[in-house]
């Protein structure tokens, strides 16, 4: 750490001007920085606190959280929140303690209560995202216990509630668990919670009293709590506002005049760049590549830092965090409440809360979000808010000070950097005076509105709204004194007032014919520009929230004729009335986001500990961040850092490469392209079942997002800047069109060979076809792609060793295939080549091939170079070169019985692979395992691998099976559509019997017993209490005009097979355990299964001692040179290969000792664990073990399960929420349910996001436009179930398997497929209420076809984008 003071506790004297801060209670002196260091980077790359990951570097992610403390001298008080470490500049850190979760507590000094609990409600998988978790809710704890109104909790628990500690992770991703268990722990700690209530852990069992559930929960003490502010820190927080500009570039002004000299002073002249910033939270959406030479923080100025109410309303500083602003709102709300305002300013602050995250918002400031909506058309909400409500803006230029109002702000060219905007005044709203006289029985209403894929927030909207009106009541209704109507962030420069709607409202009565001539004049003022996504859907939000605010002034006696509306007395004024005296009472605030759930698992010790729900292995070092992932190591003296430049263009000759910059280019090392490979090497870059696949293009790009070059610099951030300001010159001249779809292909006979023994036709279609009662011709499916988006983004380092070696360290989940790629690329013998690997923080099979040319990258430059090369691929780069799952096109044709029986079924499915064949011929045969789970009678299939020019897409956990599991479902649904059947009965007749099921999977089906579906199908419907819910949801869809809902039971069949592994045992001398396995550990659990199965097995020597095995056994990280023939981790059932092939060992092992055990006894020695293998030792008995186990050629087994769930959607919206899913899924004899039952929630929650959430969008070159956490939304805490009920069958003993065990980590993806159909249910309900309004034709109705994902603005258009016009309408002919 040279040029950094590291000083435990220090009460040295500091100097003027030095940066100072604190780390974990470590005192940290900084000389001088570069300005533009953030957080993060000082901490990964000089500190030992390596447990702030970097997810995104875009404060989206969640997995870079730190908290900071700042104390106040005035009020000595100290200030505690979270900020994202990715964007908050280290400068900015001067006088703050900074606290990382190993801040918290160690394996050596002892965890800390966040950390034990997490690891006992099983919270932690890849564990990637758990210390950015555990700092959100420790920064929650310790600001609760600051709430001195609040009673002080029970002994153990916190001042937080239920719902705080839920909302304290909202912004966290996990791509892992499913959120349920998270949230698990952090209820935990909530004064209000019913232990009861939470959900599987390692503390208690269920039905065990309270009083013993209270004794085994780790005790939580605030008053121990950790993180007290340094001594050494408030001694000199005066001095720390000041930096030494001339060290740092670094200016702290703390009055206007002092910046307004510094920003006219000769230090920032034109020719200088300089950045006025606060929370420096701007560039996660605009990323910059400028180099700056003056930051100018504005935080220290006292009138750009104050919230003050003056006689007008309400002025804040343009520094003010968000958060801040929201704080003061609603802790002053009480204040305010005897006027109008209270109610505006509560429902801005409420508004405000979803804006971001807790953590962006704590940084993020009022002023510059204003500032990004006026200069760079950002999509603020903020601006959409303040504008209904008249706000103002005062701006210095200078020695100019002028107020404008916001509108005419946004309406302005973009303000430079010498103008600085200085505080933001939101008025008190005040009635319309007709002849200078207040209107006395006019109300104020305020209302605002935003459409987004995650309630919580963290995600931009689809269109935003804020509404003010002044509305007189009268018998007929309410007449519009004065309305205000902004809406904003819909594809347009920014916020707008719609002038025209204002006026036409203004003065009248709230009646049908003025509210339709309203929405017409709406239509043409929200209009998105033409680049928009979803831009109809947008102009119909604004509708919708129109209509949502003034309907309840509607005439409430509107004459209706009778059964115009099929009975339904829904009254909307009642129903928003209520809601709104929820939120106001506070009944909302209370609410939890999940609800209990059950999660019923069977333990069995028959192979004891196997069975048992023990934690996983490394949890707790997970949680508290000393888990060490690959770019954890620290880095090697004279290491270099990559970045991928690739290719934009889908098809096109490279002609040459340079860069934007002169600047850039003199940080660059060097350029490494196809033409460095050495002449004995080969441009290799992945190795699959099929061959090998290139590492660069070379003269030709064959694809958007294909490797072209490898930039090589002093740091990751120089190379990251230099790759981005790199240009490729391109040429297409006499060059044939690329190929850019499915049919494209067709027409060029462009295929990927697919061995003919991957899928089979079942039984004479045409026959099938001629027994059918009705016939589906030439329907069509389209399913697009989906990101892995594992928390880790790809990343490696190569490190030359001794004659001609090199070793790497990748995160991989195939080392070998790795290690053959290297070796290959390179020219050398395999012997030459080292590839570690210890854990991964996440794959999803996005570490299988697509890591293999991310560590033959940084082999190859390092080979050239002779020097260490690391990379860190950042998330844009990540989503576009790794490619994802398969696009595919699907066309079919099936007969069917009018009872639902089909008869024959034929598919043509086209799948999109991209340029290259990596894994995607083994596509058919995926494919056609789940699709297979009815009985299709003939099912005939005839699939093409297609060869495009679009990004290379590979393999993604149930690569295949989740596409042929959905098809299977699409085809039911349609089915059911065309027969006005209830689809369930149609799935349930559909279903294998045990005869066809053999006819189908062949040998795979196994026994009669094994076939435990039509158990599992009918117990699900008993737990679920499916038909009394579908009553339940027809007389609420009957009862509710603006949301419906839907409920789905969903099955799958899915056959996995063993796979060839290998596995080492050794016992050292004191009796411990070391394992190598060839799978690697990603968060599935693989290493606590091997720990259980290796206890198990030694166990059976049958000595004293063998009790707590489990606690002697650490499995060690995957090395190539160590442990060869170590496969692919992927396909479920690597754990289960793993297990076999130490239990092997074991056996080998016990063999041995029970040799030796016998002979001791005869000499009547005492024989125990410990004194067995001292003596084993000591006799020269061979203590370790190696095997290679390989799987009997029938291997493959199906696996059974089933899920209901149950949605509701806004049909103003298109929103879906998902309020119950109930999972009954047989795992044969669990080897661990608790990692299972991780599996399963964790596994539901990916398909979620595939069948609801995830865009996938490329522009007209087939290159990924939605590449970062702002355009890409994974599944979030608050778009789960509402209750998640999971029971793991156990289904006895099964001879063929490893203990009785199944696969878990895939097939329940596919049950999410339960969500999409639920939603298409309610869909349908929404459909036959605008068939009763005449607005349908019913002849078309069946066949709707809902696209995945089925998005809000796919779900709203198919409920109708214009309903309201179509329900008004209705309402004017029945009147």
């Amino acid at each position: 750490m040279e040029g950094i003071a590291q000083k435990k506790d220090s009460e040295l004297e500091t100097g003027d001007g030095i940066l100072v801060f604190a780390v974990n209670g470590v005192k940290f002196e900084v000389p001088s920085i570069d300005p533009a260091t953030t957080l993060l980077e000082f901490l990964r790359c000089q500190t030992p606190f390596k447990s702030v990951k970097l997810g995104c570097g875009e404060g989206g992610c969640g997995a870079c959280v730190v908290m900071v403390s700042k104390y106040d001298p005035i009020l000595d008080q100290v200030e505690d929140f979270t900020v994202s470490s990715c964007l908050t500049l280290l400068c900015s850190m001067n006088g703050c303690s900074i606290t990382t979760s190993e801040g918290l507590g160690n394996s050596k000094d002892g965890f800390h209560p966040i950390h034990q609990r997490f690891t006992g409600f099983h919270a932690s998988q890849c564990g990637f995202c758990t210390p950015g978790m555990c700092m959100s809710l420790f920064s929650a704890l310790k600001n609760s216990e600051k709430k001195s109104q609040r009673p002080e909790p029970p002994l153990g628990f916190s001042k937080l509630t239920t719902s705080e500690a839920e909302k304290a992770i909202a912004g966290n991703l996990c791509r892992c668990t499913g959120y349920r268990p998270i949230s698990d722990a952090c209820k935990s700690f909530a004064s209000n919670v019913d232990l009861e209530d939470l959900g599987l852990n390692a503390f208690w069992k269920v039905r065990e009293p309270k009083e013993t559930k209270l004794s085994r929960l780790p005790s939580y003490n605030p008053s121990l709590c950790v993180n007290e502010y340094p001594e050494f820190l408030k001694g000199r927080f005066q001095q720390a506002l000041k930096l030494d500009s001339n060290s740092y570039s670094w200016y702290n002004p703390t009055t206007l005049g002092e910046l307004e000299s510094l920003l006219n002073s000769q230090a920032v002249d034109n020719s200088s760049p300089i950045k006025l910033l606060v929370g420096n939270t701007g560039v996660s959406y605009y990323k910059e590549l400028q180099h700056y030479d003056k930051f100018i923080d504005l935080r220290h100025i006292p009138e750009l830092s104050m919230i003050r109410r003056n006689h007008k309303g309400i002025e804040i500083g343009a520094a003010v965090s968000i958060a801040r602003a929201i704080s003061w709102l609603k802790e002053n709300d009480t204040a305010i409440s005897s006027s109008n305002s209270g109610m505006v300013f509560q429902k801005i602050a409420d508004h405000m809360e979803k804006i971001s995250t807790g953590f962006v918002r704590n940084s993020a400031s009022i002023g510059g979000n204003l500032v990004m909506a006026q200069g760079k058309n950002f999509p603020s909400d903020i601006a959409t808010l303040l504008l209904a409500v008249d706000a103002t803006v005062s701006i210095a230029t200078g020695d100019k000070h002028e107020v404008v109002t916001l509108e005419d702000l946004l309406a302005r060219k973009p303000i430079d950097c010498r103008s600085v905007l200085l505080s933001v005044q939101i008025p008190f709203p005040e009635p319309k005076r007709k002849n200078n006289i207040i209107v006395s029985d006019s109300k104020l209403y305020f209302e605002t509105y935003r459409a987004a894929s995650r309630p919580l927030g963290n995600a931009l909207p689809y269109l935003n709204a804020s509404f003010l009106a002044e509305v007189s009541p009268c018998i007929n209704g309410g007449v519009v004194n004065d309305i205000k109507l902004a809406f904003g962030a819909y594809g347009t420069k920014h916020a707008i007032r719609a002038r025209k709607v204002e006026e036409h409202l203004s003065g009248k009565l709230v009646t049908v014919n003025v509210l339709r001539e309203a929405i017409k004049l709406i239509k043409e003022e929200v209009v998105p520009e033409s680049s928009t996504s979803h831009a109809a859907y947008r102009t119909s939000l604004a509708v919708s929230f129109l209509f949502q605010f003034l309907s309840p002034f509607l005439d409430p006696g509107f004459p209706v004729k009778d059964g115009l509306l099929n009975g339904i007395t829904y009254s909307l004024l009642e129903s928003q009335s209520k809601s709104l005296s929820e939120v106001s009472t506070g009944q909302m605030e209370s609410l939890t986001l999940l609800l209990p759930a059950k999660q019923v698992v069977n333990s069995s010790r028959d192979y004891y500990p196997v069975g048992e729900p023990i934690v996983k292995t490394a949890a707790a070092i997970q949680a508290s961040g000393k888990a060490v992932y690959v770019d954890d190591i620290p880095s090697p003296p004279n290491c270099l850092y990559g970045a991928f430049i690739y290719s934009t263009k889908p098809l096109a000759r490279i002609k040459g490469l340079d860069f934007k910059s002169g600047a850039q280019l003199s940080k660059v090392s060097a350029v490494i392209t196809y033409k460095d490979i050495p002449e004995v090497g080969e441009n290799v870059g992945s190795k699959t079942f099929f061959g090998f696949d290139p590492l660069f293009a070379d003269e030709i790009t064959r694809g958007a997002g294909e490797l072209i070059a490898f930039v090589l610099a002093e740091t990751q951030k120089s190379a990251d800047i230099a790759a981005s300001s790199a240009v490729v010159h391109y040429d297409t001249e006499n060059m044939d069109p690329p190929i850019l779809s499915v049919e494209e292909a067709v027409e060029k006979s462009s295929f990927f060979d697919v061995p003919p023994f991957l899928y089979h036709n079942v039984g004479d279609f045409s026959k099938g076809m001629d027994e059918a009662d009705h016939q589906l011709i030439s329907a069509e499916i389209n399913l697009g792609s989906q990101y892995y988006f594992y928390m880790e983004p790809q990343t490696a380092l190569a490190v030359p060793d001794e004659d001609n070696c090199m070793v790497v360290y990748s995160s991989t989940q195939c080392p070998e295939w790795t290690h053959n790629a290297i070796a290959k690329c390179l020219g050398v013998p395999e012997h030459n080549v080292r590839v570690v690997t210890r854990r991964v923080g996440g794959g999803f099979g996005g570490k299988a091939t697509k890591a293999t040319p991310v560590a033959t990258a940084c082999a190859l430059a390092a080979h050239k170079l002779r020097r260490p090369v690391r990379t860190y691929l950042n998330r844009k780069t990540d989503m576009i070169t790794s490619g994802g799952r398969h696009p595919m096109k699907i066309t079919y044709s099936v007969g069917f019985k009018s009872n639902g029986k089909v008869t024959a079924l034929h598919l043509n499915i086209l799948i999109d692979a991209g340029m290259y064949a990596d894994l995607s011929p083994m596509l058919p045969m995926t494919i056609s395992g789940p699709l297979k789970k009815y009985n299709w009678g003939a099912l005939s299939l005839d699939i093409k691998v297609c060869k495009t020019n679009n990004s290379n897409k590979s393999a993604m956990r149930c690569p295949g099976e989740m596409q042929g599991s959905f098809i299977a479902e699409a085809i039911i649904e349609n089915i059911a559509s065309e027969l006005l059947m209830e689809v369930d009965v149609v799935r349930n007749i559909n279903l294998h019997t045990y005869e066809s099921l053999s006819v189908f999977y062949k040998g795979a089906a196994g026994e009669a017993p094994d076939y435990t579906l039509p158990d599992i199908w009918h117990k699900l419907e008993q737990s679920a209490c499916l038909p009394r819910r579908m009553e339940a949801i027809e007389q609420f869809n009957r009862g509710s005009i603006w949301r419906k809902r839907g409920i789905s039971r969903v099955p799958i069949v899915y056959g996995v097979s063993l796979r060839p592994t290998p596995g080492k045992v050794s016992i050292l001398c004191d009796g411990s355990i070391v394992v190598e396995v060839g799978g690697v550990e990603i968060g599935q659990g693989l290493w606590t299964k091997v720990k259980q199965v290796t206890a198990y097995a030694l166990s059976s020597v049958g000595c004293d001692g063998t009790e707590n095995l489990v606690e002697r056994i650490r499995v060690i990280q995957s090395d190539t040179l160590s442990l060869v023939q170590g496969g692919i981790t992927a396909g479920s059932t690597t754990s289960e290969s793993s297990c076999e092939a130490v239990r092997l060992c074991c056996n080998t092992l016990v063999e041995r000792l029970g040799q030796l055990k016998s002979e001791l006894q005869e000499q009547t020695c005492p024989v125990n664990w410990e004194s067995l293998i001292l003596q084993a030792h000591s006799r020269a008995v061979n203590m370790a073990a190696h095997s290679y186990y390989v799987p009997v050629s029938d291997s493959m087994y199906l696996n059974y399960g089933a899920a209901v769930s149950e949605v509701e959607i806004n049909i103003l919206t298109g929103e879906t929420n998902i309020l119950r899913t109930d999972i009954i899924y047989d795992c044969g004899q669990s080897m661990n349910p608790a990692v299972d039952l991780g599996q399963i929630e964790g596994a539901f929650v990916q398909g979620i996001g595939f069948f609801m959430l995830e865009e996938y969008l490329v522009n007209a070159d087939g290159l990924l436009i939605s590449d970062s956490t702002w355009t890409y939304k994974i599944p979030t805490i608050d778009t789960i179930p509402k209750q998640f009920n999971v029971e793991i069958l156990s289904s006895g003993h099964h001879k063929k398997r490893v203990l009785s065990s199944k696969a878990c980590g895939e097939p329940p993806l596919l049950l999410a497929a339960s969500v999409h159909c639920a939603t298409r249910a309610a869909i349908k309900a929404a459909r036959k209420q605008l068939r009763t309004w005449g607005k349908l034709d019913g002849t078309t109705d069946s066949s709707f076809r809902l696209d995945v994902p089925a998005v809000m603005p796919v779900v709203k258009s198919l409920c109708g984008l214009d309903c309201v016009e179509m329900y008004l309408e209705t309402l004017l002919a029945a009147s």
